[in-house]
């Protein structure tokens, strides 16, 4: 069987994974005041935005995901990947190491990236996260819409890691991609990702927030208000062997004529109001990569 070939089983009725589509409540951001600067401390207080609840349709597409593209939609479902070697426990943490995480998954994403994106020829991985139910847990889902980076912030990225090779690659075609995974045994039933067409959002609706590390680094991060025109979706019960892209820059985006419907996904985690009391809380990783042609 191809890898990336939906491998799916028809979900049973009898699952108590919710599917279909739902309304649920996304946490969007208010606008600010003309002229505030919105600002984000990593690890620090709540950033000064306020939060604009609003109930939401989502569509799933479950035995639809052929059908969304990072060029139209700048999300993109595959599915039939074998284990990783950061699972076995031969070779593994169990993802619960990040050298470990680096050594054995990283060279995964990156070869599946340079697969999945044509004409790509170069990926440089600047960092992870872990993403657990405990309450305790330093990293859990974010229940805020957003995107994880701006063309600021793309750009930046490429001069901080990339040194001597930069200017160059800046010219070309250069994009950073979210590969989304589960880390349950089971299919996910508790706070799902919910995103959004990159095709439906309006530029107007994207609020900057400038990202403020402990170390030093200031990135940027975008906010997004609510429109109704935004089109939303999610995959109902992901499991192990899938990743979701999610694009967060294209350069090629911003170009008149490219082809290409902005590059950037909002996304958020979202309370299924059908999920079960006692369901498994959900947990994941993400990889950020740049990604560099054609």
């Amino acid at each position: 069987m191809a890898i990336g070939a939906d491998t799916t089983p028809t979900p049973s009725s009898s699952s108590p994974v919710p599917r279909g589509p739902v309304t649920a409540k996304l946490n969007f951001a208010s606008r600010p005041a003309p002229g505030v600067k919105v600002v984000s401390l990593v690890d620090g207080p709540p950033r000064n935005l306020g939060v604009d609840a609003r109930e939401v349709l989502l569509t799933d597409i479950r035995g639809h995901q052929a059908d969304y593209t990072l060029d139209r939609d700048a999300f993109q479902i595959t599915s039939g990947l074998p284990p990783s070697k950061e699972e076995d426990q031969a070779t593994g943490s169990g993802f619960t190491d990040d050298a470990s995480i680096k050594q054995h998954y990283y060279p995964e994403v990156s070869a599946l990236l340079l697969r999945l994106i044509p004409g790509s020829h170069r990926v440089f991985i600047f960092d992870h996260t872990i993403r657990r139910a405990d309450p305790a847990a330093y990293r859990r889902a974010v229940l805020e819409v957003h995107i994880d980076q701006t063309p600021y912030s793309a750009a930046k990225r490429v001069r901080t890691h990339l040194g001597d090779d930069a200017d160059a690659l800046l010219k070309g075609r250069y994009r950073i991609v979210n590969v989304w995974r589960t880390l349950n045994k089971n299919p996910v039933e508790s706070n799902p990702l919910a995103f959004a067409s990159s095709s439906s959002l309006d530029d107007k609706d994207i609020i900057p927030v400038e990202h403020r590390y402990p170390a030093g680094y200031v990135g940027q991060t975008a906010a997004i208000a609510y429109n109704p025109a935004q089109r939303w979706y999610y995959i109902s019960g992901m499991t192990g062997d899938e990743r979701l892209l999610l694009e967060c820059y294209d350069s090629e985006g911003l170009k008149e004529g490219s082809g290409v419907a902005g590059g950037r996904v909002p996304h958020t985690a979202f309370e299924d109001p059908r999920t079960r009391p006692d369901a498994e809380g959900r947990e994941s990783i993400e990889v950020r990569a740049l990604v560099f042609g054609p």
